[in-house]
């Protein structure tokens, strides 16, 4: 049986190109307002999504533009349920009108890494995305997910540095960003490899689109057939 792997981008941020990204990528990761984009660039995405066959996913954040959604914040429980709802419910219409739908959840920035640790943060956050399967790395809300009977899809990172840990390292640390476009590519087919589910390629990172590019040739010639989250 031939191995399958996602791969998926974030997109709808304003800073890369939405367009030549979803003709690479398997899955797209769609920012909901919160932390960048807005309804019509997530309109924009959803539609040319549909037309490729590339699986949407919500990717919620905290209420945090100024700082692109990577600094923490301390929500109230209740407070962001609410605002992680509000970010699903959006997009789910704008998909649906497009001729898709949302498939998946993923968390952006510091609420990723925050409810990878915090119990309160993950609920509200499953809390507020009904059923959806949650992609992430391992911690407390893949955790919760899975007790809830929710799907989990784990996820790597092939241009981002890993402390031993295994989280990734901080932006501003030496080793957090791998920018050659070979390295990124061979550490895409290590981690599949893994048997994770997906790799992604940061979207707002300088040459996003040529890694991504990079990545799916190599997983393509390592063996790997690539398919969407919403087919997993």
């Amino acid at each position: 049986m031939t191995a399958t792997i996602d791969l998926n981008a974030d997109l709808g941020e304003e800073v890369t190109d939405d367009a030549a990204l979803l003709a690479v990528v398997t899955s797209a990761n769609v920012a909901c307002g919160y932390h960048a984009g807005s309804v019509a660039i997530m309109r924009a995405v959803c539609e040319e999504a549909a037309r490729r066959g590339v699986s949407v996913g919500a990717q919620v954040s905290y209420d945090d533009r100024p700082h692109f959604g990577r600094v923490a914040v301390d929500v109230a429980h209740d407070v962001l349920r609410d605002q992680v709802a509000d970010q699903v419910g959006t997009l789910a219409d704008l998909a649906e009108a497009a001729g898709t739908r949302v498939s998946y959840l993923k968390p952006h920035g510091a609420l990723y890494h925050r409810t990878m640790d915090d119990p309160d943060q993950a609920d509200a956050v499953l809390a507020g995305s009904g059923r959806l399967p949650v992609l992430g790395m391992p911690g407390v809300l893949l955790e919760a997910a899975a007790a809830a009977g929710r799907g989990v899809l784990g996820e790597g990172f092939p241009d981002r540095g890993y402390g031993a840990d295994g989280r990734l390292l901080p932006r501003d640390r030496p080793g957090a960003l791998v920018e050659d476009r070979a390295d990124v590519a061979a550490r895409a087919v290590e981690l599949a490899r893994t048997g994770l589910d997906s790799v992604c390629v940061h979207g707002d990172s300088p040459g996003s689109v040529e890694a991504a590019r990079a990545c799916r040739r190599a997983l393509r010639r390592a063996g790997f057939e690539l398919r969407g989250l919403a087919d997993a």
